[in-house]
């Protein structure tokens, strides 16, 4: 069956609001897991909206069984940047884009594809966030005798830190981030294998990489939060974090930009000042700023 012939494919459905639809299909016995669930075909439908819309669908055309996906434009770059959702991605860069209302769709799919210096540059910043997270959570749960769990969240800063190699050589990461990190980085791998093959104890696992974690990305901090910097010293007046948390540059990391600002304040790249009336009218609220 010709995919345009679909009727829930055609263009009608700008309608509802849609820039486009994207069709992943099933080639033959090949195994796509939770992407096409068994199901013969995935319709991606982009909706022009800043709204989260994310929903799901099953039908049924004749002998077709498809999964009907609707999801924001915004949602799709987002993604694009956090690696949420890599069903979606998946779709945008594999499938066949059936129609779209401008080129919209086709410039997102080719900038993923050229993962050219924005989009890289975003992807740094977000990678970096994240691997601080688990790093502080990690810390966080040695300290309480939670050596499991510090196990769990070392494994995941090392993750982030994988992701972080991957991005700096100009790729974008996929599922198959430590296959690449064999032949890219030898010695991040060898402290992979550290932590889930060794026979050290678990804590003395932890305790190692932890302590790698933090002289070799760590060092990185100011290179890796370039995009939030240049958004601090985009003007002259100090910024409210409020202000940054909400800045349209920086949504994608909006859970972890306090503790990323906090750690760049005690390293002096960021300055802060309390100098500001609370709007509550109690205290003074802190301000950040960037010396010139």
């Amino acid at each position: 069956m010709e995919l345009k012939n679909l009727a829930f494919l055609s263009e009608q459905s700008e309608e509802t609001g849609a820039v486009g639809a994207i069709a992943y299909s099933h080639p033959g016995e090949r195994f796509h897991g939770s992407l096409i669930q068994d199901f013969d075909l995935l319709v991606l439908i982009v909706l022009n909206t800043d709204q989260s819309t994310l929903t799901v669908e099953h039908y049924r055309y004749g002998d077709l069984r498809y999964q009907l996906i609707y999801a924001s434009w915004s949602e799709l770059q987002i993604t694009a940047v956090t690696g949420e959702h890599y069903n979606l991605m998946q779709c945008l860069i594999e499938g066949e884009i059936i129609w779209e209302t401008d080129d919209q769709i086709t410039q997102l799919r080719e900038e993923l594809s050229s993962f050219g210096k924005e989009l890289r540059e975003q992807k740094l910043f977000h990678e970096f966030t994240s691997f601080l997270r688990m790093y502080v959570e990690a810390r966080r749960h040695m300290q309480q005798g939670h050596v499991v769990d510090a196990y769990y969240d070392a494994l995941k800063a090392l993750g982030n830190w994988a992701r972080i190699v991957l991005i700096e050589q100009g790729m974008y990461p996929d599922h198959a981030v430590w296959t690449h990190i064999q032949q890219l980085d030898r010695a991040l791998w060898k402290l992979y294998q550290e932590l889930t093959v060794s026979s050290e104890t678990l804590e003395q696992r932890v305790e190692l990489v932890l302590l790698a974690c933090e002289f070799s990305v760590m060092s990185k901090m100011g290179e890796c939060s370039e995009l939030l910097l240049r958004v601090i010293r985009s003007r002259k007046e100090p910024w409210s974090i409020h202000e940054l948390v909400h800045h349209p540059q920086l949504r994608f990391v909006r859970e972890d930009l306090p503790l990323v600002l906090r750690k760049l304040v005690l390293r002096s790249i960021v300055k802060e000042s309390a100098g500001w009336p609370s709007l509550e009218g109690e205290g003074r609220e802190i301000r950040y700023w960037i010396e010139a």
